[in-house]
């Protein structure tokens, strides 16, 4: 891996940092394997020396990271007007360097999506460890969702200020840091570091949206955002469900947050083929940095006329475009921490095990992951617009397939199918929404719309939660019938004041948005 760069002191630090990260969460794990002789239940044990000092050197390394991470100085993209777009031109093909960019991102959702998804598995075990009731366990996603959500917004203006790639590595280092959630005693420090974890994770994702849209070929952009997207979305939730049906039963459900450590560090590793944007490296005067990176994803730079001064600002328009894709990332929100957060639990109390509940979510992931293929192709080839709008509806669709689920429950091949079906809808959804906002904005404030929709799609999540820690939490079908209505309204709210982004630069569309 290379580190962000600097030179000299900053350098040194960076590196200092994310060993002393790496180093502090392994001084959690002594406290971990000791308690596998015990059936996994470390509520009961004392924090011990060891923990207590990995938590402080996790907190300096995690300071000394990202001082040396930070350009010493840097401008906001708002701030500085330059001539100059940076993009490949239109006939560009997708070479060798974009699709190894493409690999290594693909891992990094899956990555992050991982560790939300693995939530719904943690909460059984949980609420046994502790012996608490579902009500007290909702606090776990509760404070875990308010993190992503600040999370999102956060790391999209840092993208927009720093650097996305700096962005990415330092997202990726508080995920190590934050694995020492399953390591935890005490329930407390389960929220807290539920919390962290949270915002870690709710920052990589509008970022590498933001990334993608502005390094890949303007004909390749568009199927490869929505591809790139639906199988990191798919392949975390597939992966989430994968290692609960095999390790939680053996090494309990903490083991589910501690393999944060080892998918980190290797995302951290990986981080040398993830670029940063040309933009950045232009105002930052990293002329020789910009130039291997035009070279390797022919990216050609571009003389434009200076942009008004209020062209980084969101017109009448955009601020229509904004209200509908909110809309639409609310209702997901409902639906994917709503139904899906808790589907596990649901499954568990109708009798499943735990080992089946997750082998059935698995095996309706698989079934769902194709289907990204398919929204990637009628994105790219068909409508951006009536893309999202028809995964929107779709979504809406599965809302009502999921009725039967409380009426028959005992037939698994079912229960797979309805999961499957509304896997399939919301998956497709977001795979759209996010990539679709991405070519929405302009530049300057690219990273921080994108992080605003995708902070959205956590706030309903935040409510479904509010709800179960009151002990209103309603039953599959019932939450189902609720949530129909809003997700279909928000797919004729895109269909009203959605624009048309297939086929178009990027530098088109800032144009055309400048002109609103």
């Amino acid at each position: 891996m290379t580190a962000p760069a600097q030179t000299g002191y900053r350098q040194i630090a960076f590196w200092a940092g994310c060993a002393a990260v790496s180093a502090g969460v392994l001084l959690h794990m002594p406290m971990y394997l000791e308690s596998l002789s015990g059936g996994h239940d470390m509520s009961d044990m004392p924090m011990g020396a060891d923990m207590t000092i990995g938590m402080a050197v996790i907190v300096l390394g995690v300071a000394a990271a990202c001082y040396g991470a930070l350009p010493a100085r840097h401008r906001s993209l708002a701030e500085g007007h330059s001539p100059m777009r940076y993009e490949a031109p239109d006939d560009t093909p997708l070479g060798g360097a974009h699709i190894l960019t493409l690999i290594v991102l693909v891992i990094g959702l899956v990555i992050d999506t991982m560790k939300p998804a693995t939530l719904g598995f943690v909460l059984p075990g949980l609420s046994r460890e502790y012996d608490i009731d579902r009500s007290m366990a909702a606090f776990l996603p509760f404070v875990a969702l308010i993190g992503t959500t600040v999370g999102s917004f956060v790391w999209g203006w840092l993208a927009d200020v720093y650097g996305r790639r700096v962005s990415i590595i330092l997202s990726t280092i508080m995920f190590i840091a934050t694995s020492v959630c399953g390591a935890m005693p005490d329930f407390g420090w389960n929220l807290l570091m539920c919390f962290l974890m949270g915002a870690s994770a709710g920052g990589m994702m509008p970022v590498i949206y933001t990334l993608l849209a502005e390094i890949m070929p303007p004909k390749s952009r568009s199927w490869v955002l929505v591809l790139v997207g639906g199988t990191g979305l798919v392949g975390g939730y597939l992966a989430a469900s994968f290692l609960a049906s095999v390790f939680e039963p053996v090494f309990g459900w903490r083991s589910l947050w501690l393999q944060g450590f080892p998918s980190g560090i290797a995302l951290l590793l990986l981080a040398k083929f993830i670029p940063e944007s040309p933009k950045f490296l232009a105002e930052q005067g990293r002329v020789e940095d910009l130039r291997k990176l035009a070279h390797r994803y022919g990216i050609v730079a571009r003389p434009l006329a200076p942009v008004a001064a209020d062209t980084h600002t969101v017109p009448q328009r955009q601020t229509k475009v904004t209200v509908a894709l909110v809309t639409a990332a609310l209702a997901w929100s409902f639906v994917n921490f709503g139904l899906l957060l808790w589907l596990p639990s649901d499954l568990q109390a109708r009798g499943y095990s735990s080992a089946l509940a997750s082998g059935i979510i698995a095996k309706s992931a698989l079934i769902a992951l194709p289907t990204v293929a398919a929204a990637a192709w009628f994105y790219s080839r068909w409508s951006s617009k009536w893309t999202l709008v028809g995964s929107i509806l779709l979504t809406s669709v599965a809302l009502a397939g999921t009725l039967l689920v409380d009426e028959i429950s005992s037939d698994p091949v079912i229960v797979i199918t309805v999961v499957a079906l509304l896997i399939i809808g919301s998956n497709a959804a977001i795979a759209v929404l996010l990539p679709y906002t991405a070519e929405n904005y302009p530049l300057g404030v690219r990273g921080r719309a994108t992080g605003l929709v995708a902070g959205s799609s956590k706030v309903g999540g935040v409510a479904v939660q509010t709800l179960a820690l009151v002990g209103l939490v309603p039953s599959f079908g019932a939450a189902a019938l609720v949530l129909i209505a809003p997700m279909t309204a928000a797919g004729f709210l895109v269909g009203y004041a959605g624009r048309e982004t297939r086929g178009r630069s990027l530098r088109d569309l800032e144009s055309a948005t400048a002109g609103t």
